[in-house]
């Protein structure tokens, strides 16, 4: 979100604009001459471009259209040594390419050039419109390679050098998006952007910044400072720190409130994106303040979602958005961010309400993960292409022929009515399968059980699986980015647990020990990705923070303490490498790598497809802090908190992960896990049968007092119903009785592993009966000091 001063940006806009508006186009095309490596390049440069090219094996098919009579590329350019599937995409085009670093400024400062700056990603349909039209068309590229340094960033690469061009775009042009064009000087400050652009249009931009730069460039400068400073007052947070809480909650839950389409779901118009770090924030303040309007709201969207097009309803999973309100026309591409992100929204959702449809949907998507974006070893790739088979989504969509071509008559009318397919088709005279109505709905007027209909629907989707497996599939970004497996790590843990799925919980412990046996340096930093086998790329702060989430997460599910160490490691290291030591919160990359050629060192404030890295070190860091009792959490946690402060009074649903992350802060977790006694007492809820099981584990050389202490002025251990209610017939274990260093009396006292239980009556239900919620209240010691009683609750699933 851009915070700056309209009338600032808004001058810096117009004035760049009238004047490239104004400049004359004086560059002649000419045709470009065939080049096997990079123009003007060094015979030892050439040599090693060659190798690198040679090196890529019999297998490498170059992405171009400029191919001579043997088969091999016409041209190439420096990033054919790059670890990045999306630069090497763009390693043949006759564009003279360098990768973001400090060699293409210093070239651009010697020869007095301006910067072309183009980000994208490896699986984004108009970076490779973009690149058809216009890099590899050879007389746009003689301009490029005549006029300007070209640089190409792959966004997923590096997110701050993407948010700081985006920040920049979107104050110069009032949008963004990608691929994202901007131009620089050679101090890499923008003076001027956009996004996609046609040849013509492109061309004739390339010729007037040409114009502008050979005739103004001390007024170019001036402007690209101007961008600058607008870029420092635009990412500077506040330093009027003041203590967030429970109604900077409930203002981001009402702002969520306001933005609800309540006819279809989701928050605002379209494009229509899932924004799972909201539907996250909304299910927690569901499940601890028992809210069931609040409940409903996200419970309806997560409906809508799954029944439309933007959901595979075949082989599982989501698409990245939505171009209509509907949810019905996907953008085609499949982001594994999504994936964890709706995996951890299913699963919590299935949780607090019982619906059958989202355990459904939780499964499917994690086995499509496990079946088509899981490398060898165990880690998860990033993305598959929203383009296949020469269009848009074609792998994706079906006629109703093709529907009668595999499946049974009755069957394909089965699928024909359940997904709405018609002969005149929604989506270029196909059809992308959606549903209208629930599973249970459409059940019930096929008069079918919603067991029937489900295990038919599983019969027939398996079927077009199969099938589908024959087309031309998108192409399956195969790069491994440490913060996005972190994510799906969690999201699998999760699932795994709340499902009682081990296969989930299984796969989740191999990708996050791979990562900690191979992308942890010995310095325990991070690099943050890999391609064919090999690592790179300096990680950024999201990666420690994700990875940090999921070692947490694991420790939870798994109990192993090693994961825990894990994630106190990684945090040391973030601390160390990201906190920003003036005005607070973390920096998105470390002082060595953000220093070479960035306007300004960006932070990771707001939450976007993806919940922003400030927003999930502040939960682990409230995680922590709650599992070992160090207060050294406590107090970097409060510190980010304040650092939000002025983001969080004007706009707290841009940061809801962040509002999750303060619940948990102010008020303690809300689920069926809990950690009390500065971390020594772990307790977790489960319902067998007709029962309420309240398991305790109690460290080494701690305990806390029994249901009944023999002192008058010890604390009991007590459960309760969430309303305060006494609860009947429970059932305590028979307390130890033992003496300890500072009572001399006798003590009655509980220690190791135990467990309370009583009936699960309705009483104790909250969220229309799916959830039990109790209060244990407690109090911890050890044989020196006891700690002050605590409550704590607990929010059980009942299903």
């Amino acid at each position: 979100m851009i915070r700056a001063s309209l009338f600032f940006c808004n001058f810096i806009r117009l004035s760049i604009v009238l004047w490239l508006a104004s400049s004359i186009f004086l560059v002649s095309v000419v045709n470009a001459a065939a080049m096997i490596v990079a123009p003007g390049s060094s015979p030892r440069l050439q040599s090693e471009l060659i190798a690198a090219y040679e090196s890529l094996g019999a297998d490498y098919v170059p992405r171009t259209e400029h191919i001579d009579a043997n088969g091999k590329p016409v041209y190439l350019n420096r990033l054919i040594r790059e670890d990045s599937p999306y630069l090497l995409q763009h390693a043949h085009n006759p564009v003279n390419w360098y990768p973001w670093g400090e060699e293409a400024f210093a070239i651009a400062k010697a020869e007095n050039k301006p910067v072309f700056l183009s980000i994208g990603y490896a699986t984004c349909h108009w970076c490779h419109v973009m690149e058809r039209e216009s890099f590899e068309n050879e007389a746009i590229a003689e301009l490029l390679n005549e006029h300007f340094i070209a640089i190409k960033v792959d966004r997923e690469q590096r997110p701050d050098v993407d948010s700081t061009y985006m920040t920049a775009v979107q104050m110069l042009t009032g949008s963004g998006g990608w691929p994202m064009s901007s131009f620089l000087n050679a101090k890499g400050q923008p003076f001027y952007g956009g996004t996609y652009y046609t040849p013509d249009a492109f061309s004739n931009l390339l010729g007037r910044v040409n114009s502008a730069w050979t005739d103004s460039p001390d007024r170019i400068n001036e402007e690209a400072q101007k961008v600058s400073r607008a870029l420092d007052e635009v990412t500077r947070l506040s330093k009027s720190a003041r203590d967030v809480g429970a109604d900077d909650i409930h203002r981001a839950k009402n702002e969520l409130a306001d933005l609800h389409d309540e006819l279809q779901g989701g928050f605002g118009q379209a494009p229509k994106f899932p924004r799972e770090s909201a539907l996250l924030f909304l299910l927690d303040l569901a499940k601890r303040e028992h809210n069931t309007e609040v409940l409903s709201m996200a419970n309806f969207t997560l409906q809508q979602i799954a029944a439309g097009g933007i959901h595979d309803q075949v082989g599982g999973g989501f698409h990245r958005y939505a171009v209509d309100p509907a949810w019905l026309v996907p953008h085609f591409e499949k982001m594994l961010y999504n994936q964890a992100g709706l995996s951890r929204t299913y699963t919590e959702a299935w949780k607090l309400t019982g619906d059958k449809e989202h355990a459904r949907t939780v499964r499917r998507l994690n086995d499509y993960v496990l079946r088509e974006m899981t490398a060898t070893d165990g880690v998860f790739y990033s993305a598959t292409d929203a383009d296949s088979g020469g269009g848009e989504g074609l792998f994706f969509i079906w006629t109703p022929e093709e529907l009668r071509e595999v499946l049974s008559e009755e069957d394909a009318e089965f699928a024909l009515k359940v997904w709405n397919l018609t002969e005149r088709g929604n989506f270029e005279h196909r059809n992308i399968l959606h549903l209208e109505g629930s599973l249970t709905e459409i059940a019930a007027n096929m008069d079918l059980s919603q067991e029937e209909f489900t295990r038919r629907l599983n019969q027939i989707s398996d079927v077009l699986l199969i099938k589908r497996q024959e087309r031309e599939a998108p192409l399956l970004d195969n790069k491994i980015i440490t913060a996005w497996n972190g994510l799906m790590i969690t999201a699998m843990a999760e699932a795994g647990e709340a499902l009682q799925e081990p296969k989930y919980i299984s796969a989740a412990q191999q990708a996050a020990d791979v990562l900690w046996s191979s992308a942890l340096l010995k310095d325990d930093s991070l690099r943050r990705v890999r391609l064919n086998n090999r690592w790179s790329i300096t990680a950024t702060q999201t990666d420690y923070a994700y990875l940090a989430e999921a070692y947490i997460t694991l420790f939870d599910v798994t109990g192993e303490r090693r994961y825990l160490n894990y994630a106190e490691k990684l945090v040391a290291k973030m601390n160390e490498k990201f906190w920003d030591k003036q005005d607070g919160a973390y920096f998105m990359g470390a002082a060595e790598v953000a220093g070479s050629a960035l306007p300004s060192r960006p932070k990771d404030l707001y939450d976007s497809a993806l919940p922003s890295g400030n927003s999930v070190a502040a939960r682990v860091l409230v995680r922590l802090w709650r599992r070992t009792g160090n207060e050294e959490y406590y107090d970097k946690a409060l510190a980010l908190f304040g650092a939000f402060s002025d983001i969080v009074s004007r706009s707290a649903s841009s940061v809801t992960y962040l509002m999750t992350a303060l619940g948990e802060f102010r008020f303690s977790e809300a689920g069926e896990l809990q950690y009390a006694g500065r971390g020594h007492v772990r307790v977790r809820g489960l319902i067998e049968g007709a029962e309420l099981k309240v398991q305790f584990e109690i460290a080494d050389g701690w305990h806390i007092n029994a249901e009944a202490p023999l002192q008058d002025y010890l604390i009991g251990t007590e459960l309760r119903r969430s309303d305060g209610e006494a609860l009947a017939q429970v059932v305590y274990p028979e307390a130890k009785r033992v003496v300890l260093g500072f009572q001399r009396s006798e003590l009655a006292l509980y220690d190791g592993q135990f467990e309370i239980t009583a009936p699960a009556s309705e009483d104790m239900t909250i969220l229309d009966g799916a959830i039990v919620s109790v209060v244990v209240n407690l109090q911890a010691c050890n044989d020196q000091i006891c700690l002050a009683p605590e409550s704590i609750t607990l929010n059980i699933a009942t299903n």
